[in-house]
């Protein structure tokens, strides 16, 4: 008999390769996490695009349950969207986020910036703050622009920002 953690790692690529299908069937939606506990708890977040709906978690929800079998291994399951406060952890989820701002922590600095781009290996991040003039007195307003490989982002946030 193979020890937990053994069959624990072959359920949850079971349930990554269902995932794979489900999600090759509605290439709108991704997975950004995958988790199953040694109790077979299974974690599923999803991002999407353009957001994630409700309907969408009951699917997957449903798709998985229809391919599972509780006999051969009990199991709970949740499937959730991303939410609005997590860290941004895949390209994709940068991308979908061009435009809105951003709280970048980095190993020696956190910037509140607007993502001016994605790629696939950088973001480009663009804010503005106010520095003593280099000339006279007072301050002024310097506008900042910088690319920052993904490897170096310890963390990023959208900021929600309300009018």
């Amino acid at each position: 008999m193979l020890p937990s953690f053994y069959t624990t790692m072959m359920f949850k690529d079971k349930i990554t390769e269902l995932l794979s299908q489900f999600l090759q069937e509605n290439p709108t939606l991704f997975l950004v996490d995958v988790s199953v506990s040694e109790s077979y708890k299974i974690n599923v977040t999803l991002d999407g695009d353009s957001g994630v709906q409700l309907q969408d978690c009951i699917d997957v929800s449903r798709f998985l349950d229809s391919n599972l079998d509780r006999d051969e291994q009990d199991y709970s399951l949740e499937v959730a969207s991303a939410g609005v406060s997590s860290p941004l952890k895949m390209v994709r989820q940068y991308q979908k986020n061009v435009g809105r701002v951003l709280k970048v922590k980095t190993a020696n600095e956190t910037i509140e910036a607007t993502l001016e781009q994605a790629g696939d290996e950088t973001v480009v991040l663009t804010w503005a703050t106010r520095e003593a003039k280099k000339i006279g007195k007072g301050k002024e307003t310097v506008e900042h622009k910088r690319e920052i490989p993904y490897s170096e982002i310890k963390e990023a946030i959208v900021t929600i920002i309300f009018n």
